[in-house]
C-alpha cells in the first residue's frame, strides 16, 4: 500500500507513479486525442483546386459528434494528475487538458492552461510545446499582437527539440497564411518540410509548397515540389493532383507542343485509375483550351465535366462557376450565367473563394432572370390568346408531342450503354445477366415505355383477355373507347416512367389567358418587366443595345405607359453611351417639361451624389417652411430651383409631392386632383403615396383628417448623411406576377 501513496516522495513511489501515470491514464488520454485528430483528418475533404490549409480545419460538428473521446481524455488526464501527483507526467497531463479545451473551443481555459505550463513546468520541451499550442490558439482567434509576442518569446528560448521545431514552423506558416504573407509562409514551410519525419505529412507539405510557388509564378520550383509530393506513398488523390499539376507547370506547356499536351490529358482520362477524377481532368483541359482561345471546345469540355460523377463535389462548383463566367463575360447570356452560378453554389462550401463574387453577381442576375422570363412568358401567352380555340388546342398538342419526344430522348441518354455483342444478347434472351442486359426489351424501361405508349395510341386501353383484336371487342361495358390521347394519359398515370414530367394538356390550355382580366394582368406585368429589364441592362450590365431594344419595345407595345419620363431618360442615356443621336431629350421637354428627368437631361453638369443631396435638402427645408408660412409663390420657386439644379436625389419624391401640394394652392382643383392621382399611380414611396391618398380623400369630400394636419405629416428633410446617393432612379425591383407552364 505504501508504494501506491501519492504523497510519499521515495524512489520506489516515484517509479511506480511515473510508470502507471505514463502507461495508463496519460497514455490512454493521449490516445483519445490522437484518435479525434485522425477522425478530423480523414473526414476532411481536401480541395486540391485551392491551396490546401496548413492544419486540417476543425469542424465543430465533428468535434461535437465525437465529444465522448474528449470527455474520456479529460477524465483520464485528470486522474493522472489527481492519482499520480508526484509523477513527472503531471505537466504533460495538464497539456492534454489544454488541448481538450482547445478542441472544444473553450479558448480561455485552454490559453490559461498553456500559460500555466509555461510558468510552472521545468521541462523545456513541454513548455515549448505548450507555447506552440498557445500560439496556434492566438492565431485562430486573430490575436496577432499576442501571437507576435509568443513568436518573439520562443525566438529567445534555448535549443528547441526537432519535433517541436517542426510543429513551430508549421504553426508559423499558419500565422503567415492568416497575415497573407506569401514569402513568410513559403519560408516557414521550407523549414517544416526539412524537419518532417512522417512521409505522408511531408508529401502534403510539399504539395502546399508547390501550390505556393505556382501562385508566386516560380514554375520550376513548383514542378520540383509537385514531383516531391508524389513520394512517400501519399493517398492516390493527392498523387493524381500532384501529377496533373506538375504537368501544368512543366516546360512542355511553354514548348507550344499542344498536341503532346492534349495527348497527356487524353491518357489521364483513359486511365482506369482516374475514373473518379475525370471531371478534374476535363476541367483542367478546358482551362488549357481557354488559354488557346478555343472557347467552343472549352465549353464542351466543361459540360462533359459537369456530367461526370466526380469524387469531390467542389470540382463541380468550379466547373459551373467557369461556365457561368463564360456566359456572363463572353456570351452575355445572363440567364444562363444565373443558372450556372446557382448550380455552382450548390456544390461550393460557404467559405470557398468564388462564393463572394457569385453572390455579388447574383444581386443583378436574379432580378434579370425574373424580368427576362416574365417578358418571354407573358409575351408568348398573349400571342397564344389571339388564336382561335382550335388553333390553341393544336398548338398545345404539338407542344406536348415535342416535349414527349424530348423526355424519351433524355431518358435514353441516361440508360447506361452496354456491350452489344451477340453473346450478351443470347444471354439476355436466355435469362442470363450478361453485359448487354439492358439491350433486352423487358429490361429496358425506356423501350417498354415507348412500346406501351405506342400500343395505347393504336389500340386504346384494353383488359387482359383472349381475342382482343376482334372488331367486336372495340369497346367494353358499353362505354365509348378512349381516345388515343386519353389512353396515353391513363398509361402514363399507371406507369409514368420517363414521361412523369410531361405537362398536362388541360393545365396548358387553362394557362392561356382568354379572359380580358387575365390578359390585362399579364400586360401589366409585361409592362413592368420590360421597363425594369431595360434599366437593369443599361445601369447594371452596361448592355446599352439590349437596354434600348427592351425600352423601345415598351414604348411600342405600351405607348401610353406612365413610365415614359424615366423610359425616355434611360433611352437618352443609353444612346449617349453608344454615341448615337436620339430625340429623347426633345421628347422629354415637349411631353414632360416639369419632370425631374427633364431637368436632369437639360442640366447634365449638375452636382450629383451626396453634394446634390445636401443642397436639395437645404432648398427643401426652405420651401417647406415657406409653405407653412403660406408664402406659396416663394415655396414654388424654391421647389422648382431644387428640381432643376438637383433633379435626381433622395429628396426628389418629397419635392414632387410638395410641388403638387403647392399646385393645390395656386392652380385649379381639377389640376390638383389630376396630379395627386398621377403621383399615387406612379410613385413607389409608400409613405408618400399614403399621404397623397389622404390629400385626395380630403379634396373629394371624404376627409379623415384636416388638410393642414395632412400637410404636417409630410416628412421633413433629415440631417444629411455622409454617404453616396444610392437612389438616383426608381428601385429596380417592382411588384411582379408570373404563371408558369
Amino acid at each position: 500500500m505504501s508504494a501506491c501513496s501519492s504523497e510519499r516522495n521515495t524512489f520506489t513511489n516515484r517509479l511506480y507513479h511515473n510508470t502507471t501515470a505514463r502507461f495508463n491514464a496519460y497514455f490512454l488520454a493521449d490516445s483519445k486525442i490522437k484518435e479525434l485528430e485522425q477522425i478530423i483528418a480523414t473526414t476532411h475533404q481536401e480541395d486540391y483546386t485551392t491551396i490546401l490549409p496548413i492544419f486540417y480545419p476543425i469542424d465543430s460538428a465533428i468535434v461535437e459528434e465525437h465529444d465522448a473521446l474528449l470527455e474520456d481524455a479529460r477524465k483520464l488526464a485528470s486522474k493522472a494528475i489527481d492519482w499520480h501527483r508526484i509523477s513527472k507526467w503531471v505537466d504533460d497531463s495538464y497539456l492534454l487538458l489544454g488541448i481538450v479545451d482547445y478542441y472544444r473551443a473553450d479558448f480561455d481555459d485552454a490559453i490559461n492552461t498553456f500559460k500555466y505550463i509555461n510558468v510552472t513546468s521545468k521541462d523545456d520541451a513541454l513548455r515549448h510545446r505548450a507555447l506552440i499550442q498557445l500560439l496556434r490558439a492566438f492565431i485562430d482567434l486573430d490575436y496577432f499582437e499576442d501571437a507576435t509576442f509568443v513568436i518573439d518569446y520562443l525566438s529567445k528560448e534555448g535549443p528547441i527539440a526537432d519535433e517541436n521545431r517542426f510543429l513551430l514552423y508549421k504553426t508559423l506558416a499558419y500565422y503567415y497564411d492568416k497575415r497573407n504573407d506569401l514569402n513568410g509562409k513559403i519560408g516557414a514551410l521550407d523549414q517544416a518540410v526539412m524537419l518532417a519525419s512522417d512521409k505522408k505529412e511531408k508529401s502534403r507539405l510539399n504539395f502546399i509548397l508547390a501550390q505556393l510557388y505556382e501562385e508566386a509564378g516560380i514554375e520550376s520550383l513548383a514542378y520540383s515540389f509537385y514531383r516531391e509530393a508524389q513520394k512517400g506513398n501519399p493517398p492516390y488523390e493527392r498523387y493524381f493532383f500532384a501529377q496533373l499539376y506538375a504537368q501544368k507547370v512543366a516546360d512542355i506547356n511553354r514548348s507550344k507542343d499542344f498536341q503532346k499536351i492534349r495527348s497527356y490529358y487524353d491518357e489521364l482520362f483513359e486511365n482506369s485509375k482516374n475514373v473518379e477524377f475525370r471531371d478534374v481532368i476535363l476541367y483542367e483541359r478546358a482551362l488549357f483550351e481557354l488559354k488557346q482561345d478555343d472557347l467552343d471546345l472549352a465549353r464542351t469540355l466543361l459540360r462533359r465535366g459537369a456530367a461526370e460523377q466526380g469524387k469531390n463535389k467542389v470540382t463541380k462548383g468550379y466547373i459551373y462557376e467557369k461556365l457561368g463566367t463564360l456566359s456572363f463575360e463572353v456570351d452575355q447570356d445572363y440567364r444562363a450565367a444565373s443558372y450556372y452560378y446557382d448550380s455552382a453554389l450548390l456544390h461550393f462550401r460557404k467559405g470557398d473563394a468564388p462564393v463572394a463574387q457569385i453572390n455579388a453577381r447574383h444581386a443583378i442576375l436574379h432580378p434579370y432572370v425574373k424580368y427576362y422570363e416574365t417578358v418571354q412568358e407573358n409575351d408568348s401567352l398573349l400571342r397564344l390568346a389571339t388564336l382561335s380555340p382550335k388553333e390553341q388546342e393544336a398548338f398545345v398538342d404539338k407542344f406536348i408531342a415535342a416535349e414527349e419526344e424530348r423526355l424519351i430522348r433524355e431518358a435514353e441518354r441516361k440508360v447506361v450503354p452496354k456491350s452489344s455483342s451477340v453473346f450478351d444478347n443470347l444471354l439476355a434472351f436466355g435469362g442470363g445477366r450478361g453485359g448487354g442486359a439492358n439491350t433486352f426489351y423487358f429490361e429496358n424501361p425506356v423501350a417498354m415505355q415507348q412500346g406501351a405508349i405506342e400500343f395505347n395510341r393504336v389500340w386504346g386501353i384494353r383488359p387482359v383477355q383472349d381475342n382482343w383484336r376482334r372488331s367486336a371487342a372495340q369497346s367494353f361495358g358499353g362505354e365509348e373507347e378512349p381516345s388515343p390521347r386519353a389512353s396515353t394519359a391513363a398509361m402514363e398515370e399507371a406507369d409514368p416512367g420517363p414521361l412523369a414530367n410531361l405537362p398536362d394538356r388541360g393545365a396548358l390550355l387553362d394557362a392561356i389567358p382568354n379572359s380580358p382580366r387575365a390578359q390585362q394582368r399579364l400586360k401589366t406585368d409585361l409592362e413592368d418587366a420590360l421597363f425594369e429589364l431595360g434599366k437593369l441592362l443599361h445601369f447594371s450590365f452596361k448592355a446599352h443595345e439590349s437596354a434600348i431594344d427592351n425600352l423601345e419595345k415598351l414604348l411600342q407595345d405600351f405607348p401610353e405607359t406612365s413610365k415614359r419620363p424615366e423610359t425616355y431618360y434611360t433611352l437618352y442615356l443609353a444612346h449617349r453611351e453608344l454615341g448615337k443621336p436620339s430625340d429623347y431629350q426633345a421628347r422629354l421637354n415637349a411631353e414632360f417639361p416639369r419632370s425631374p428627368f427633364t431637368f436632369s437631361v437639360n442640366n447634365p453638369n449638375q452636382p450629383t451624389g451626396n453634394l446634390a443631396y445636401l443642397e436639395s435638402s437645404r432648398l427643401y427645408d426652405r420651401a417647406y417652411t415657406a409653405y407653412q408660412e403660406r408664402a406659396y409663390e416663394e415655396a414654388k420657386g424654391l421647389v422648382t430651383e431644387a428640381l432643376e439644379k438637383y433633379p435626381l436625389t433622395r429628396n426628389t419624391d418629397r419635392l414632387v409631392l410638395l410641388d403638387i401640394m403647392l399646385s393645390g394652392k395656386l392652380e385649379s382643383e381639377g389640376m390638383y386632383q389630376y396630379k395627386l392621382e398621377k403621383f399615387i399611380g406612379e410613385n413607389e414611396n409608400q409613405d408618400l403615396v399614403n399621404l397623397a391618398r389622404k390629400m385626395l380623400r380630403a379634396l373629394i369630400g371624404d376627409p379623415e383628417e384636416p388638410e393642414e394636419r395632412i400637410a404636417e405629416a409630410l416628412p421633413q428633410a433629415k440631417e444629411p448623411e455622409a454617404k453616396p446617393d444610392t437612389a438616383v432612379v426608381a428601385p429596380v425591383i417592382r411588384r411582379w406576377f408570373t404563371k408558369k407552364i
